[in-house]
């Protein structure tokens, strides 16, 4: 299947995956995202059977994964905790304009596309070098243990407190953890198609990509330092915690997003 063709076809299964977006915004980012990375790792296990390697079929199966679990996590802890549901409802747009929605849906879906075009040219590019596929693949299910872990410890502070903020294991090094983990998953996805990647164009939609995803990032970590003062602000451990914790990548000395208003997704 030539380039064009792949990706054309590839953006219409994330259009449709996504598409659960209109019944509920939020969709777009949670369940939307988690779906079109999935399909598009089954997918390219159809399209590709004949000519898969070990480390391709471990890289579709990542995103398979990957994409399986965020689903379901998000819509577990939508249904079974009241205190997200009024999260949800408070970052919900349900009442944006239907031409926004449509701008979302097709930003989103594009964006998907690009995150997972490293994985997509790897396949399509037919090399047979899995040298950087194994490095990548490795990093990215590290990436995936963390973000795994991350939402564990949360959750288990959340079942001994609800009013409480995570601060223990993970959160002892980052406050957004999990967000990290997927930082580190989509670096591991980049850099396994370092050796494939046979044109300009298909660099810059890679790093496009990965850039969209840390912006997506950062933007959710805004989001929650602004949730977190209005809940703990009054809480000198976390303004402590806040003061002294990074808020996202380790070493990295930023520990605070809430200022950065351009940080909107």
């Amino acid at each position: 299947m030539d380039q064009l063709s792949l990706l054309g076809l590839l953006t219409l299964l994330a259009l449709g995956l996504s598409s659960c977006g209109f019944y509920k915004f939020v969709y777009f980012f949670s369940l939307g995202y988690g779906f079109s990375i999935s399909g598009i790792g089954i997918a390219l296990l159809i399209i590709y059977r004949k000519t898969l390697t070990f480390w391709t079929i471990l890289l579709c199966i990542l995103l398979i994964l990957y994409g399986i679990r965020l689903s379901g996590y998000l819509l577990l802890r939508e249904i079974k905790s009241a205190a997200y549901r009024n999260i949800l409802k408070t970052d919900a747009k349900q009442d944006a304009p239907f031409k926004v929605k449509i701008f979302v849906w097709t930003s989103v879906a594009i964006l998907f596309i690009s995150m997972t075009s490293p994985v997509i040219y790897r396949m399509n590019n037919q090399n047979s070098d899995d040298f950087m596929a194994i490095i990548g693949f490795l990093i990215s299910a590290f990436g995936f243990f963390i973000e795994v872990l991350a939402d564990h410890q949360k959750t288990q502070v959340k079942k001994r407190d609800s009013k409480m903020f995570a601060s223990e294991g993970l959160y002892k090094i980052v406050r957004c953890p999990n967000y990290f983990g997927e930082l580190v998953i989509w670096f591991g996805i980049l850099i396994s198609g370092f050796t494939i990647y046979n044109s300009i164009i298909q660099w810059i939609i890679a790093l496009l990509g990965y850039t969209g995803i840390t912006f997506v990032m950062f933007s959710g970590a805004r989001r929650l330092e602004i949730r977190q003062d209005k809940s703990y602000g009054n809480n000198p451990n976390y303004q402590e915690y806040k003061m002294n914790t990074r808020i996202l990548i380790p070493f990295l000395p930023i520990y605070t997003v809430k200022k950065y208003k351009w940080l909107v997704a």
